[in-house]
């Protein structure tokens, strides 16, 4: 098997024997807990952290020393309000006609997430998506080290995927325990997921994140995030189809604008009508759909 060192990333120490845990895992899950449970941060609050980071970086990445409320708001996509209750879970509550300063505040939350070591992840299943998701450097860049590859199809076993070989799912079991894998992310068709799912959680895999259009079943202390591609499309097609529809009867509910005359025959031709304002562009807005 052929591992990959990530830029920017010093991998996080492996364990000296196969059956202890890495150390650095082991200190990073009690803070999680205590990061949700005794502080009490609401799940929808965790979820909003890492768009808050992202916004941030790119502050920091710009030379942006202080950043407002407002302003974080405006970058990230939410609510001012939401924005500051949010970071006031964390303790950061920024400083009055400052706001907060970027570079502490990108600590903090990298802290607070876990992001301040590696973490080892697998991916299942490669197809078209899973190749895709093998050489996206994003996961990298957020501390996320793809260790392995795994795939059923002895036609993909054994090929080279972004400088990874693809193992057999025999080897999956094994290669979570020495590498202290607690994050998979599952490729592979809806029909297999459960299965793949099964096996992630037996060779000790606490947290998966899945693309396959299947609902999972898994023990209590098992997280799943689901990101259904085909679910989010129809959605835009469902609110495109609504936009179409409500231009249609606005358009039918209004009196004809041009009745024939001069006006109406400038107006097919073309020709603006004295007076009339011209239209305006619509506004733009910053969007970040949180789960």
């Amino acid at each position: 098997m052929s591992t990959r060192e990530h830029s920017g990333h010093t991998p996080g120490p492996v364990a000296e024997h196969a059956d202890e845990p890495r150390r650095d895992v082991a200190e990073a899950v009690p803070a999680a807990q205590r990061l949700i449970g005794e502080r009490g941060i609401p799940e929808a609050t965790v979820g909003r952290l890492p768009v808050y980071l992202r916004a941030l970086t790119s502050l920091a990445e710009r030379g942006v020393p202080t950043v407002s409320s407002e302003e974080l708001a405006a970058e990230a996509g939410v609510g001012s309000a939401k924005l500051r209750k949010d970071l006031s879970h964390l303790g950061s509550y920024g400083v009055r006609g400052v706001g907060y300063e970027v570079s502490p505040l990108v600590a903090h939350i990298s802290r607070e997430l876990g992001l301040t070591q590696e973490w080892r992840v697998v991916i299942v299943g490669l197809g078209n998506l899973g190749r895709a998701l093998a050489s996206y450097g994003g996961f990298a860049e957020r501390g996320m080290g793809v260790t392995a590859l795994f795939d059923a199809d002895p036609a993909v076993v054994g090929r080279e995927v972004a400088g990874l070989r693809v193992l057999p799912m025999s080897e999956l079991a094994e290669v979570v325990r020495r590498e202290g894998v607690v994050i998979g992310v599952l490729a592979t068709p809806g029909a297999a997921a459960q299965s793949a799912c099964d096996e992630l959680v037996a060779a000790g895999v606490t947290g998966v994140l899945t693309f396959a259009p299947a609902v999972l079943s898994v023990p209590e202390g098992v997280d799943v995030r689901k990101v259904d591609l085909a679910s989010e499309l129809q959605i835009l097609a469902f609110h495109e189809q609504r936009k179409i529809v409500g231009e249609a009867v606005r358009a039918a509910a209004l009196p004809d604008p041009n009745p024939a005359g001069d006006h109406g025959r400038a107006a097919a031709r073309g020709g603006a009508q004295p007076g009339a304002r011209p239209a305006s562009r619509p506004s733009r807005r910053r969007v970040e759909v949180s789960r």
